[in-house]
């Protein structure tokens, strides 16, 4: 079963922690300074990169919804 993932904007400040733990499913193109969401509904393989993802995001921007 795959998760959702959504990403506050509003709060996201692009220190990138998501990035260095889901790659997958996080980027920070160079032109912007926040995150930019490649898959709202990764797989079940990546739950635990998206969790460690949201628990390190010091603004605590992304929320997981199963």
């Amino acid at each position: 079963m795959a998760v959702k993932v959504v990403v506050d904007l509003d709060k996201c400040l692009g220190y990138a922690n998501c990035v260095a733990d889901a790659p997958e499913v996080f980027e920070i193109p160079e032109e912007a300074l926040i995150v930019r969401l490649l898959q709202e509904n990764p797989g079940e393989e990546l739950r635990s990169a998206v969790e460690a993802a949201a628990l390190d995001c010091p603004a605590r921007a992304i929320t997981i919804l199963d």
